[in-house]
């Protein structure tokens, strides 16, 4: 379990109420299937995404990365009991989807890219300390199914 002190908390909840979900989540996403492309693998059902100018028009991409974004909110939401909280997905990505582990931390890594250039010099050294204790936090959950 991971013990959030009452500043980590604020500011999680800071950075995620003034995220621009359909710009943020489309950007990290494709930002993690154009360089690591291995990732592409699983979005085969996606469609055109044979370059970068094709994933990064993609809808059905788009679509998802603001879907991810969304999911994290649990995590926000729930952040004294985050492996509870994503357990059934983890399930579904180990089970069903059959997902690299990893790729949710090439994820989190675009995430905390994207994030850090839309706050610019806001995004401290002590937020993105907290930003990625959390998104450990999620990837940690994520991929609990498959330990």
């Amino acid at each position: 379990m991971v013990e959030w002190t009452d500043q980590e908390r604020s500011i999680i909840t800071s950075i995620f109420s003034s995220l621009d979900y359909d710009d943020v989540g489309p950007k990290a996403l494709c930002r993690c299937l154009i360089v690591y492309p291995w990732t592409q693998r699983y979005f085969g059902s996606f469609g055109n995404l044979y370059n970068a100018e094709a994933i990064k028009t993609n809808p059905k991409i788009a679509a998802h990365g603001t879907k991810v974004l969304h999911g994290l909110d649990r995590a926000v939401k729930n952040m004294d009991d985050i492996k509870a909280t994503y357990a059934e997905l983890s399930v579904l990505h180990s089970e069903k989807l059959h997902v690299d582990p990893d790729n949710f931390k090439l994820l989190a890594d675009c995430l905390t890219i994207v994030i850090a250039a839309k706050m610019g010099s806001g995004f401290t050294p002590e937020i993105q300390a907290t930003f990625q204790k959390f998104l450990a936090a999620v990837v940690f959950a994520l991929g609990r199914q498959y330990h």
